[in-house]
């Protein structure tokens, strides 16, 4: 028998008693070649973790060499080198809530190579069942399904479990879009409203909280009808800028979970702080890089010009006058931003501050209670009913995907009635 061409398996007897296994991988960072060994009690034991580790290899899916990964070390790495630089700070907020109050406690101590599908189903039933929302169980879901795509694709897992494991499931909220004659209530109160021209936008444009609440008059062409929204105001987590936040924050630690029946909390009661807690960085008398922050348009689609109903330009501009008076009362205490929408003393308008006077407008206009994205899904909806073709939709409400359509277009009572009466003036029509 010849001899066997370099690189090729090799499987034998030890003088150890076990049978052993070599399978040529590659070539380590160094050049050397990266020659992997497996051993069993018997040969056909053997053969099949070589015969296993040559498919690894063949399919590229085979780990790379070095320390073994806990899912604590890697989820750290993740989240701290990976994500962190890469992501826009909410997301990065979501992140770090979904590692560090649920992943690393839960099942941080596996190793990563060892992880299964099961351990994290067990981890989000736990969740739920210590009285955390489906919906944070299914945002740790996508956040480890994330995480360990990464340690896919740089060759420290062969597989993403994440992909395998049943993810908790998540009742679809019904979206029921404003009637045609429940916006117009809606207008007519807002219009009596100081800064209400902002819920037209939202009714008749579709704009986001952020991009409303971010708009600035130079980005406002009143003599063409137009507008830009290429920034979006949002509010950010405040950091710590001192050098001991588990101290800092020592007095706002919450050390036991709440008894039964709590009244303090309106939705979940939060769960106590860990042992090494560094949050509560809003009380921080050094806070740093949170509140209210003026950034960029979450994609490329929702940088967009939109047309303005000529009915929009006189309220705005109505809007624009009535501001500059504010202006002159308030003097210098006034704090120029180029605002489209502001405090009277110039600030730009807090989200918060934005829900309660929504919530208000409804109440007023005597309309049922709904969320504000609400208007976003009633403005598609009306786009629907005017029979806009579907890739100018996608321009006006920034819509980078045509799934969005669906997601966001909702038949109005019109077009089911219209429907209704095509099929019966087709299958009832007199001879």
């Amino acid at each position: 028998m010849g001899r066997k061409p370099n690189g090729a398996s090799s499987i034998y007897k030890g003088g150890d008693g076990y049978w052993h296994g070599r399978v040529t991988i590659g070539a380590k960072d160094n050049g050397k070649p990266d020659r992997r060994h497996v051993q069993a009690t018997t040969q056909a034991e053997v053969t099949k973790k070589v015969r296993a580790l040559e498919r690894e290899r063949d399919s590229g899916t085979v780990r790379k060499t070095g320390p073994r990964w806990t899912v604590e070390k890697w989820l750290t790495h993740w989240v701290e080198t990976i994500a962190a630089p890469s992501v826009r700070e909410n997301t990065l907020v979501g992140y770090r809530t979904a590692v560090y109050r649920h992943l690393i406690p839960g099942i941080g101590a596996h190793r990563l190579d060892r992880l299964e599908p099961e351990h994290l189903e067990r981890l989000y039933a736990k969740m739920i069942r210590g009285g955390s929302a489906a919906g944070t169980a299914h945002q740790t879901h996508r956040t480890v399904k994330t995480a360990l795509n990464v340690a896919v694709r740089r060759g420290h897992l062969s597989r993403n479990v994440a992909q395998l494991a049943k993810a908790p499931r998540i009742d679809e909220q019904e979206i029921e879009p404003f009637t045609l004659a429940e916006a117009q209530r809606i207008l007519e109160v807002a219009a009596t409203k100081r800064n209400g021209v902002r819920f037209a936008l939202a009714l008749a444009l579709g704009l986001r909280k952020g991009e409303a609440l971010g708009l600035k008059w130079r980005r406002v062409d009143l003599e063409k009808g137009m507008l830009r929204t290429p920034r979006q105001l949002q509010r950010h987590k405040w950091q710590h800028g001192c050098d001991d936040p588990h101290r800092c924050g020592a007095r706002l630690h919450k050390t036991s979970a709440c008894s039964p029946g709590c009244k303090r909390h309106q939705r979940v009661c939060p769960p106590p702080c860990p042992s090494d807690c560094q949050q509560h960085a809003s009380k921080c008398p050094k806070r740093q890089a949170g509140g209210l922050r003026e950034v960029d348009v979450k994609s490329r689609a929702g940088r967009r010009a939109v047309g303005i109903p000529v009915p929009l330009v006189e309220a705005l501009k109505q809007h624009r006058e009535a501001q500059t008076k504010e202006r002159e009362t308030a003097a210098q205490l006034w704090q120029e931003g180029d605002w489209v929408f502001a405090q009277p003393n110039g600030k730009p308008i807090d989200p918060r501050a934005d829900h309660d006077s929504w919530k208000a407008l409804l109440t007023e206009a005597g309309v049922r209670d709904a969320r504000l994205h609400d208007a976003r899904h009633t403005a598609a909806t009306m786009l629907l009913v005017l029979g806009v073709p579907t890739r100018a939709v996608m321009e006006v409400m920034g819509w980078s995907q045509m799934a969005m359509t669906t997601r966001y277009q909702h038949l109005a009572p019109q077009l089911i009635e219209g429907i209704a009466g095509q099929v019966a003036g087709l299958l009832w029509k007199a001879d």
